[in-house]
């Protein structure tokens, strides 16, 4: 994780929390053997402040559930379980399938158009070579459709499953032929936004994210099986 020293001119504690949820967000959480562990000298060293700003940056990140501190044993960002994962990518399917459907009534065709302007940097033939940044542009394009439904609450809420749906999706980007597939929904996403097809949004929409959860219950029990091993070790402590 890479961190940037703050400004002395700035409350240093909201700042360190920013930072580090900016850091977190952009870690591969649900990568094999990704190391979740935050070491706090080092982390203070990167951010250029004392500990206890630090610290409590920690516990506000430790109250939003997004890492978890064990006694003895150090900080280690918070993954859910493969259970939590599948729910949530629910929850997902159900706010931005809305969003999609709210779009189609009340977002510009300007607004529309954005879409459209993200999923056209890629060409299908080139895309092994830009998993990373279509990842990225991904994410975008999904947040860009709770935008443009123009119902602040739905994106707020979305919002709250953010950093890991974008861990998720990150990992899963990687495994199978999911970037192929996810170009090809997102055309179709934006051709039923431009007809203004509230049906057919809303349904190209849902389904494209139950897919996501259709491959993560197949393929990631394993992921189930690390969590058991981490709780096995913390109940050993």
């Amino acid at each position: 994780m890479k961190l940037s020293p703050i400004p002395s001119t700035v409350t240093l504690k909201d700042h360190a929390y920013d930072m580090l949820k900016g850091a977190i967000t952009e870690m591969d959480i649900y990568h094999e053997g990704v190391d979740l562990r935050l070491d706090e000298r080092k982390m203070s060293d990167q951010l250029g402040i004392s500990r206890t700003p630090l610290r409590e940056a920690i516990a506000r990140l430790e109250r939003d559930g997004l890492v978890r501190v064990e006694p003895r044993k150090g900080v280690y960002v918070q993954r859910k379980s493969l259970t939590e994962i599948l729910e949530m990518i629910v929850a997902w399917a159900a706010l931005e399938s809305m969003a999609a459907r709210l779009a189609t009534e009340l977002a510009s065709d300007a607004e529309i158009a954005s879409l459209r302007t993200i999923a056209a940097k890629y060409n299908k033939s080139e895309l092994a070579t830009q998993i990373s940044e279509y990842s990225d542009d991904n994410i975008r394009f999904h947040q860009r459709i709770l935008e443009i439904s123009q119902c602040a609450l739905l994106k707020d809420l979305a919002d709250g499953l953010f950093l890991h749906m974008q861990a998720v999706r990150l990992r899963a980007m990687k495994e199978g032929d999911r970037v192929q597939r996810s170009v090809v929904d997102h055309v179709e996403i934006i051709e039923a936004l431009e007809r203004r097809d509230a049906e057919a949004a809303e349904k190209r929409v849902r389904e494209h994210t139950l897919r996501l959860h259709e491959h993560v219950r197949r393929t990631w029990s394993k992921l189930e099986m690390d969590r058991s091993k981490e709780t096995d070790a913390a109940a050993a402590l």
